[in-house]
């Protein structure tokens, strides 16, 4: 029995094109919590942004952040965090400061980035990218770095690391994490938190960082959106998210 159902956010529970949630998948999550199953968000996002999103306005048991770095509970309080290496984030703050690439910083309560092209401004303006202001490291615990570059620079990056892995997410973005992290973490950490087994979860997700949470769910589904090796890790892939593709899994697997 299904007790518990986590979401990726974007390109999952919203459209990548229209940035909203379907009418169908607002209904799916009513159904859920009518019948007491418990929805739990999973995703790459901090909780700053997840509050740029339709999903602000919907309570949700809990939320897993910064791809499993930082858990909240459905009050939005903390239950876990998993910073990444002092010497490993004294690598990524030295290339912060010298502005050479674009770089975002995720703490547990602020998010900032080190530096805005004219691109990244008008993108903001146009709430196609999530707003963040420019900012300076104080020395706080750090959960993620976010780079906007291609993926073979971030690559060669990564590879400086030595407790740390990377996420790549298109066309140009890669969040850089504790190798002893990812959404997976995060979800272990939730069910031991509210006392549910692995074989009571059902996962939703699309791109690269939701392959592990959708083969570690009893029921791992994939978008009809997702990517091709996203299918592959899934138990079932669904349609698209704007043809009701979460509530006709939710009910394939009679959860609904």
């Amino acid at each position: 029995m299904i007790k518990a159902v986590f979401f990726d956010i974007d390109g999952t529970l919203t459209s990548l094109r229209t940035g909203k949630i379907p009418q169908s998948t607002y209904k799916a999550l009513e159904q859920l919590h009518q019948k007491g199953i418990k929805r739990f968000i999973a995703t790459g996002r901090h909780i700053i942004d997840v509050d740029l999103t339709p999903v602000r306005d919907i309570s949700f048991d809990g939320y897993v952040t910064l791809n499993g770095q930082i858990c909240l509970d459905g009050s939005r309080k903390s239950f876990y965090d998993n910073p990444v290496d002092s010497e490993d984030a004294e690598y990524m703050v030295d290339l912060f400061e010298k502005k050479e690439l674009i770089i975002v910083i995720a703490e547990m309560n602020r998010k900032y980035i080190n530096y805005l092209t004219e691109e990244d401004l008008k993108l903001q303006k146009m709430n196609l990218i999530p707003k963040t202001d420019v900012g300076t490291y104080k020395g706080e615990k750090i959960y993620q770095f976010m780079l906007h570059s291609n993926i073979e620079i971030a690559k060669e990056i990564a590879s400086q690391l030595k407790k740390c892995k990377a996420t790549h997410w298109p066309p140009d973005g890669t969040d850089i994490i504790p190798s002893y992290g990812g959404k997976v973490i995060g979800i272990q950490k939730t069910l031991e938190h509210y006392g549910i087994r692995q074989e009571e979860t059902m996962a939703f997700g699309d791109g690269d960082n939701d392959k592990e949470m959708i083969s570690f769910a009893q029921i791992g589904v994939a978008m009809g959106n997702a990517e091709d090796d996203v299918r592959q890790c899934a138990d079932y892939v669904t349609t698209d998210v704007e043809e009701d593709g979460i509530m006709k899994a939710l009910q394939h697997f009679h959860v609904l």
